[in-house]
């Protein structure tokens, strides 16, 4: 490895780590402020219903999904509608972690594939699905953060490098 390649690697690590506290800061402003739409189901629904209100879409995995054909399935067809849409998208591994920044309780077993509701459980009282997170901008006052200026420019950045969806690992704390 050369040094270029040494310091590339470095100053990169350093900017994931940015936007994964980024990422994190936004995902705790944005459900604050009710611009949370959390699973699969509920996410297709709302850019169904409203796609120009929709600013972000995570798309998490851990390894044990990569198998999981119907979350892949949707994973696809949901980044189609993003890219045509221009809506930013973000794949994100460490669900966990993302339960733990959203908040819920019983952050061992995140993958639920019944959806979410503005609780941290559904009505059946297992835990949220958090393979899909949409960030939405309210209507009459629009989310504006440094956070969401920092991950939209990861993707603008990732777009040019010709990733069409960036990855980001988020590490637990």
């Amino acid at each position: 490895m050369t040094l270029e390649e040494v310091v590339g690697c470095d100053m990169a690590d350093k900017k994931m780590e940015t936007v994964s506290q980024a990422l994190e800061e936004l995902l705790v402003a944005a459900q604050r402020q009710d611009c949370l739409t959390v699973g699969v189901y509920e996410s297709a629904k709302l850019m169904n219903v409203d796609p120009d209100s929709v600013v972000l879409c995570l798309l998490a995995t851990d390894e044990e999904d990569e198998d999981d054909i119907a979350l892949q399935i949707h994973f696809t067809l949901l980044q189609a509608f993003c890219c045509e849409n221009d809506i930013n998208i973000l794949r994100v591994s460490g669900l966990r972690r993302l339960a733990q920044v959203l908040g819920e309780p019983s952050a061992v077993d995140v993958s639920g594939s019944t959806g979410g509701s503005s609780s941290n459980s559904n009505n059946n009282g297992e835990p949220r699905d958090f393979h899909c997170i949409l960030v939405t901008n309210p209507q009459c006052q629009p989310l504006k953060c440094q956070a969401l200026q920092e991950v939209g420019n990861y993707c603008d950045e990732s777009r040019c490098r010709n990733q069409w969806v960036p990855c980001l690992s988020l590490r637990e704390r």
